[in-house]
């Protein structure tokens, strides 16, 4: 028993966990103050623990961070203590940015300020989870992605998680592979099509417009014959089906010089043509006389 206070250490650190547990802070705050001042006492792992607490609802953050970061503490009362660290600091944090934090937001606030080696015991976390946790339930998903109700509240025993906790792990973890799947599926339907068909038009897709039924090869083929003919740019399909012998004159006037009958051979030849044409205009001229 402690000297002039009626109570031993046993006896106080049941105190406090007792005040902790039903939420009368203010009286615990109270009950730390009415201590001795006892080394021993007040370097009792419960009595921190209710000082933290206190500290903590005090707003004496300050205070909090000392206690936890020069002070041991067991796991037992590592989740706790990593709480009142972490809700400490984002409540600094919004009070300085004026707003609330959102996910990332209190991402940075935990890399800026990681929990002290006193209240954790220095197991990478992801996301919340142990690693050994994770590997556990990864460990399930490969077997089972689709574990029962029963088998989540055994799983949930068995990472020291919840049940929700582990229905919201399989579903997160089936949703990104589901949409791995999908982006794999689409890279390989990418990679048999190749690059010269992607965005090529389809035969439905062919010019329908008017006169657009010769293909590129054969007009190409026109405009090249054209240009190594230039006379027979005047002669039409017509003219060359139309024996030249059959034609009359456009209209009255008087009688010029006869048509001249061309073979559908000589039609395609020039200087078939201006021979026959010049020797009929020499027999009309002989035959009208001086």
């Amino acid at each position: 028993m402690l000297p002039s206070f009626g109570f031993t250490q046993e006896q106080v650190a049941c105190v406090c966990e007792v005040l902790q547990q039903s939420g009368q802070i203010e009286r615990l705050g109270r009950f730390l103050w009415s201590l001795p001042a006892c080394e021993h006492l007040h370097k009792n792992e419960s009595v921190l623990k209710a000082k933290a607490v206190v500290a903590f609802h005090r707003g004496n953050f300050r205070e909090l961070y000392k206690i936890l970061e020069s002070n041991q503490f067991g796991p037992e009362n590592h989740p706790k203590l990593q709480q009142l660290w972490l809700k400490a600091h984002y409540m600094e944090a919004e009070k300085l940015r004026g707003r609330p934090l959102g996910a990332v937001g209190k991402y940075r606030v935990r890399r800026k300020f990681p929990l002290p080696r006193t209240i954790w015991d220095g197991e990478e976390t992801s996301y919340c989870f142990k690693e050994k946790s994770r590997g556990v339930l990864r460990e399930w998903y490969a077997h089972n992605p689709y574990p029962s109700p029963r088998e989540k509240r055994e799983l949930a025993e068995a990472t020291g998680l919840t049940t929700t906790q582990v229905s919201n792990w399989f579903k997160n973890r089936r949703q990104r592979d589901r949409a791995a799947e999908a982006k794999e599926r689409e890279q390989q339907e990418q990679t048999k099509l190749g690059p010269d068909q992607v965005g090529q038009p389809g035969e439905d897709q062919v010019d329908r417009t008017p006169g657009s039924e010769l293909g590129h090869e054969d007009s190409k083929q026109n405009i090249f014959t054209s240009m190594q003919n230039p006379g027979q740019n005047s002669v039409t399909p017509t003219d060359m089906n139309t024996p030249m012998g059959t034609l009359a004159p456009s209209g009255p006037g008087p009688a010029g010089p006869s048509a001249v009958a061309v073979s559908n051979s000589d039609v395609l030849n020039p200087q078939s043509m201006q021979g026959a044409m010049m020797a009929t205009m020499a027999s009309d001229l002989v035959s009208l006389g001086p």
